[in-house]
């Protein structure tokens, strides 16, 4: 017989973590148009422009277009909103946080000798956030069809698949869990938890059936909250010829720190009057993941006349080298039928809260070119026009196979594809105040466009000039759906997600 209080889940380092699936490729792949307050208003579209410190996102020749040595901090509100659909059940949970999210400086030295024609070298540092990572989803309702121990047999039963036996019943019998991989331990969780029992009750038993007591309506409360952040410090260097055409390199250092909680629980009311009847589930699951990478980007600016100007830039993939820590707990309420002269008992599972410490890893997200094009008018507006392209079927994770023999890479490389990104802004001055507006589109990563949609993004805001100060703030409303799966495989039933992000950004430039 089963122990009714156990541990769910101890250990040292694993072969694979489960972090490693394609949202959270594609989680540190993704950059949000983050940055100054000029250059959130205008979209992002900077790649033929230059002048702002968040323009070297989009081309590194930008910071040879400064003309005098320039400081910049910048704050933001990030405000999200996300409304949940789950079998037609609608809730909303929001999600608001506030912080520095840029700040650097560039230096502008400028060669005065007639005989050279190299005008200008400009170094820049800056520091930003690229993408926010905090947010909050909950989502509830009635499945009329699937449970939790789907989740559970797809990982005990797993290589049946593949024409392979599935996990004996020996190995996740076995309380040396300290030897399990993540797989293993799935199922270790199934049938400790009551929610999955074997075909028969032997040690080389490979086949699992579910316990949860079918014929009826299963309800569902699923809860995500994030916490974190991905950000990079930038080394710039850039120069001018003959103020005509500017070259530039960037070399960039990417941090990432990142917390993820998830809370599943279920309800049933479908007793079979079974030996053990499961009466509710509750599964939680804490990842942290943090790390550092690497990657450079190389750019031009060419001024064609004083209106025209184009712009050609290339990201390199970002080499990132991470660490994820894990802790699962599993609660499990049952009935227990064996004592046949008393009432049935209700007997609850709990566990004891530890950590998993999953191996370093490396997980390289994909490069970007983007081709840019601006005009200027009249020296008191000007419109710019961004197009890049970045596949994310090319993100890729050091370990080929994880411990069930399930091609990560490949499943990235059949689920994502490459993606257009459009980006237009617009400036016009009165005097020493600037109007600006922008829009950004970024297609679906996903190949069946559901699992994550197209974003759009509307963005305006203003900019006042005192002489060597100047203050910018503005305003974008980001919009995006996607259909979440409560789980990576075997019970992917999820809800589909409205997001809408309103951020709200503050910078001060001071010149030097």
């Amino acid at each position: 017989m089963k122990k009714y209080l156990f541990l769910i889940l101890s250990g040292l380092a694993f072969n694979s973590a489960q972090s490693q699936e394609i949202t959270s490729g594609l989680r540190f792949a993704q950059d949000n148009t983050t940055g100054t307050a000029r250059y959130r208003a205008m979209g992002g579209a900077f790649g033929a422009l230059g002048g702002d410190l968040s323009s070297l996102n989009a081309n590194p020749a930008g910071s040879a277009v400064f003309i005098n040595n320039q400081l910049t901090f910048s704050l933001s509100n990030f405000d999200i909103n996300n409304k949940s659909n789950y079998f037609e059940e609608r809730t909303s949970e929001k999600d608001n946080s506030f912080d520095l999210n840029q700040a650097g400086a560039v230096f502008v030295f400028n060669n005065h000798s007639p005989n050279n024609n190299w005008t200008k070298i400009a170094l820049a540092i800056n520091y930003e956030k690229t993408n926010n990572l905090n947010n909050s989803v909950y989502s509830q309702g009635v499945n009329p069809t699937n449970n939790i121990s789907e989740y559970f047999l797809s990982y005990a039963n797993e290589n049946l698949k593949r024409d392979q036996a599935g996990i004996p019943l020996s190995t996740i019998t076995d309380f040396n869990y300290f030897q399990l991989d993540y797989a293993d331990q799935q199922a270790f969780l199934g049938y400790e938890g009551y929610i999955i029992n074997p075909d028969e009750y032997n040690d080389d038993n490979t086949k699992y059936n579910s316990n949860v007591p079918a014929g009826g309506n299963y309800y569902h409360e699923n809860t995500i909250t994030s916490q974190g952040n991905n950000g990079k410090l930038s080394f710039n260097a850039a120069t001018s010829y003959k103020d005509q055409l500017y070259i530039g390199a960037t070399l960039n250092s990417h941090f990432t720190d990142f917390r993820q909680n998830t809370y599943f629980y279920e309800v049933n009311d479908n007793l079979n009057n079974n030996i053990v009847d499961l009466l509710d589930t509750s599964f939680e699951n804490d990842i942290y993941t943090y790390g550092s990478g690497f990657s450079f980007q190389l750019g031009l600016i060419g001024k064609l006349n004083d209106q025209v100007r184009l712009g050609l830039s290339y990201q390199s993939p970002t080499w990132n080298k991470l660490n994820d820590e894990l802790r699962q707990n599993l609660v499990s309420s049952i009935q227990d039928y064996t004592d046949n002269d008393n009432p049935p008992i209700t007997f609850t599972n709990i566990d004891s809260n530890n950590t998993v410490i999953y191996r370093t890893y490396r997980l390289r997200t994909p490069g970007k070119i983007t081709g840019s094009f601006a005009y200027v008018f009249n020296k008191k507006g000007l419109i710019s026009f961004d197009y890049g392209y970045k596949d994310y079927g090319n993100i890729k994770y050091s370990i080929e196979e994880d411990s069930r023999n399930r091609l990560i890479n490949s499943d990235i490389s059949d689920a994502l594809k490459g993606v257009s990104e459009v980006r237009v802004g617009g400036e016009y001055k009165i005097e020493r105040l600037s109007l600006r507006a922008g829009y950004h589109f970024e297609g679906s990563p996903y190949k069946d466009k559901r699992t994550v949609g197209n974003l759009n993004s509307y963005s305006t805001g203003l900019g006042y000039n005192f002489g060597g100060t100047r203050a910018d703030i503005s305003y974008a409303y980001t919009k995006r759906n996607s259909q979440q799966a409560f789980f990576s495989q075997g019970f992917t039933d999820g809800a589909k997600i409205n997001s809408i992000n309103n951020t709200v950004t503050f910078s001060l430039l001071f010149e030097l």
